[in-house]
C-alpha cells in the first residue's frame, strides 16, 4: 500500500516547535501540493546525503543498510506523487 494514499500527509517541520506538522489534504488542494513540495524536498536531501556516504566508499554494511527503509518511503512516496499526477 502506498505511503501516498494514507489519509495523513506531512507538510513539514514547523520550526518554532519542531513538531513535524500533518493534514488531511483533497487530490488537487492547497495542502496536497505543499505535502508533495515536502516529499520531494526530503527525498532531494535523503539522495544527496546517501550520495555523499557512497561517494566516501567507507559506510559499513550496517550503516548502509539504515538507509534502506528511508529511502523505500522516499521512493514510495514520489511514486504515489506520479502516479497521481498521472490519473
Amino acid at each position: 500500500m502506498s505511503t501516498h494514499a494514507s489519509p495523513l500527509r506531512s507538510l513539514g517541520i514547523d520550526p518554532a516547535t519542531g513538531k513535524e506538522a500533518f493534514a488531511v489534504t483533497r487530490p488537487g488542494g492547497f495542502l496536497e501540493g505543499l505535502a508533495e513540495t515536502q516529499a520531494l524536498k526530503a527525498a532531494a536531501v535523503l539522495v544527496t546525503v546517501v550520495g555523499a556516504v557512497l561517494d566516501m566508499g567507507k559506510a559499513s554494511d550496517a550503516e548502509l543498510a539504515a538507509f534502506v527503509t528511508p529511502l523505500h518511503a522516499a521512493l514510495e512516496e514520489c511514486v504515489g506523487i506520479i502516479t497521481t499526477d498521472r490519473e
